[in-house]
């Protein structure tokens, strides 16, 4: 790859080229008033980055501390009051230009994301595509921005207003760095909010990248900053007083302790949290289309997607059919090298969480499943690659409902196949989770298709495709699986408030 103007924007401290094993940068990766800063306190020790795909230690991060996330509010509370008062049109204008920027360099952003991350440059790529779209969307959005005009008795009307929070936090997850922080960037800036970003400390690079695009885009400096560290800092930024809403992608766990931490200030928050999908392929699919569907349902990013659906049940009818082939195209996949064109599926984020996913596949064969394929360390050739964090994508057969691997988030490339005989019965078992994510049917009967989707209790539904996520589309769960929505519409309302006005045209009614 050519990557010019990305080394322009990031140089000095940086080394990159498109080969995998060469990135590293020394750069701060904080974020404020329109400049990378060293954070002006930390918490604990500085933490290493890795690359994944070579287990190289490709930068550190500090954790920012109480000064440096005040620092980083006041910025955007300063910011906030100049961008709040430009008009809709004016914001759509600063956010085409960032979606120009983007789609100008997705080649190089694609590039860092890959290298941050492990997901192959083939995903990354989509990824950063869908970026740009996001922006672009919200652009659209931000000058239609409007309440209602209400008519009242004797000439008396209401109206309702849309209006920013303030500040806002966006707490971002490490399988989707780049994407996540424009889903919740572009509607909460539509609106007119300002934004301070913490990313996942595994994942701390692009989004830098994300807020100089925002700079040389125009907004006023400061619009949005980017705080970098783990659990500590997200507490000192939920708990800030300046701090006016909290969207938060990742786990059940942290998305608890979130609310309980918003609830004390009463901040509304956005959740979307983890999964446990159904998938369900009825035996009048279209078959080849539905090996495919639960192919992207299980494997994009390494398994390390929050609405897989990792619960594939299969009409018994087709049962056998259905899992010989899965597997066969399964042990096809290239893994490998995610900078490589013909790779399709890179390394797991770290070592820790390829271990702890190797420890659920451990479990679920002490359990009674059986590995179909898949599931053991992969070491490919290249040398430079040994230490990389890589598995074979593993398909589990003979699973049951009750099976830790069926009831558990694993979040990596682990599919477990369950037989069903009727509509009724699969529809409860796919109900039966304290997820509420996503669902996804393959059938040719698309009055049963509906029917299905109806009947699940989750936010996201598929009808023979399974994975898409246009900006257009509201994106959310039910249940444990969080509330709120990214994308769509529904976004808008996440970051504004309603203000309501009541105007009198005569005198007033008095029981005094």
């Amino acid at each position: 790859f050519r990557l010019p103007n990305l080394l322009c924007s990031l140089q000095p401290g940086l080394a990159m080229s498109s080969l995998t094993g060469t990135f590293s940068t020394q750069q701060p990766l904080n974020y404020r008033g329109a400049a990378r800063v060293l954070p002006a306190d930390g918490c604990g020790p500085a933490e290493d980055v890795y690359e994944p795909a070579t287990g190289r230690v490709i930068s550190k991060v500090q954790s920012s501390g109480e000064q440096e996330v005040d620092l980083a509010v006041q910025s955007a509370k300063a910011a906030f009051h100049t961008w709040s008062q430009l008009s809709g049109m004016e914001r759509s204008r600063v956010l085409l230009e960032a979606a120009r920027i983007i789609r100008e360099q997705r080649e190089e952003i694609a590039t860092l994301e890959t290298i941050n991350n492990g997901k192959s440059i083939f995903e990354a790529r989509v990824d950063i595509e869908i970026s740009w779209q996001c922006l672009e969307y919200y652009a659209g959005l931000a000058g239609a921005l409007a309440g209602e005009y209400i008519q009242l008795p004797g000439g008396s009307f209401g109206y309702t207003r849309r209006e920013p929070f303030g500040v806002c936090v966006g707490i971002g997850a490490w399988n989707y760095p780049f994407q996540t922080a424009c889903w919740k960037a572009a509607p909460a800036l539509a609106c007119g909010n300002a934004m301070v970003f913490k990313p996942s400390p595994f994942t701390p690079i692009s989004v830098v990248r994300l807020a100089e695009i925002f700079t040389e885009a125009g907004v006023p400096p400061g619009l949005f900053n980017v705080v970098q560290g783990g659990a500590a800092t997200g507490q000192l930024l939920c708990h800030h007083p300046d701090v006016a809403k909290i969207s938060f992608t990742g786990s059940v766990p942290t998305g608890i302790k979130i609310m309980e931490m918003a609830s004390k200030g009463i901040k509304p928050v956005t959740l979307e949290l983890g999964g446990k999908s159904p998938l369900i392929i009825f035996s009048d699919c279209d078959f080849d289309n539905a090996v495919k569907g639960a192919l992207m349902a299980n494997f994009l990013t390494q398994g390390e997607v929050c609405c897989n659906g990792t619960r594939v049940f299969v009409e018994r009818q087709i049962l056998d059919a259905f899992t010989k082939e899965v597997v066969k195209r399964t042990q096809k996949i290239k893994i490998g090298d995610p900078l490589l064109e013909d790779t399709r599926m890179g390394a797991l984020i770290n070592r820790p969480h390829l271990d702890r996913v190797q420890a659920f596949i451990k479990q679920a064969k002490e359990q009674g499943a059986k590995v179909l394929c898949g599931g053991d360390l992969y070491v490919p050739d290249d040398p430079k690659l040994k230490n990389g964090f890589y598995m074979q994508p593993c398909v589990l057969g003979d699973c049951r409902d009750d099976m830790t691997c069926v009831k558990e988030e694993i979040f990596g490339p682990v599919m477990s196949i369950l037989p069903f005989d009727t509509e009724d019965e699969v529809v409860e078992r796919a109900n039966n989770t304290k997820f509420g994510l996503a669902g996804g049917v393959f059938t040719r009967d698309i009055q049963k298709a509906h029917r299905v989707v109806a009947a699940l209790k989750a936010g996201m539904c598929f009808i023979n495709n399974y994975n898409v996520s246009p900006v257009e589309l509201p994106f959310g769960g039910f249940k444990a699986s969080g509330f709120g929505r990214e994308n769509g519409r529904a976004a808008l309302e996440c970051y504004s408030q309603l203000k309501t006005v009541c105007v009198e045209m005569g005198d007033v009614e008095s029981v005094f």
